[in-house]
């Protein structure tokens, strides 16, 4: 089966709940609150988004969490590769040294393909879009990668 670890799904929900707050700063002790993830929890995740660039942080009473950027111009695959690194099937598929059956395996290519394709649908899938609650709809656009400037 293929499934995306609970953390990475928290850190999919408190994105989401941070794009309908998309205005207000968000401590996380009221983002434990509204989402119901363990506060021990929230905190792990908002320090790995915010080291991923896809959180910005503010220190103070007033302080908290917010996103980055616009939701829109977050890729569900942005979270992930966040959370777990980046997306593959198999070992072989981020690169040629990842597997001892190289050599001899017939299915490395095809499975190389198949990774692009769920990289590049999830890559279409915006927080925007997976935090409203109207359905998905198909075919997906791949969002623009972001560059962070310096």
């Amino acid at each position: 089966m293929l499934k995306l670890s609970k953390l990475t799904d928290y850190a999919v929900v408190l994105m989401a709940q941070l794009a309908q707050e998309a205005h207000h700063t968000c401590s996380s002790k009221q983002l434990a609150v509204a989402t119901g993830i363990p506060q021990p929890t929230v905190v792990k995740l908002v320090k790995m988004l915010v080291h991923a660039h896809l959180l910005k942080s503010q220190r103070g009473a007033q302080g908290g969490y917010q996103l980055a950027r616009p939701a829109s111009k977050i890729a569900v695959t942005d979270i992930i590769v966040a959370i777990e690194g980046p997306v593959a099937m198999t070992a072989c598929s981020h690169g040629r040294d990842a597997c001892d059956l190289l050599a001899s395996c017939q299915v490395a290519g095809n499975w190389q393909k198949v990774t692009q394709a769920i990289q590049q649908l999830l890559a279409g899938i915006s927080l925007a879009q997976l935090a409203d609650r109207q359905a998905i709809r198909l075919p997906l656009v791949p969002i623009p990668v972001y560059q962070e400037s310096n």
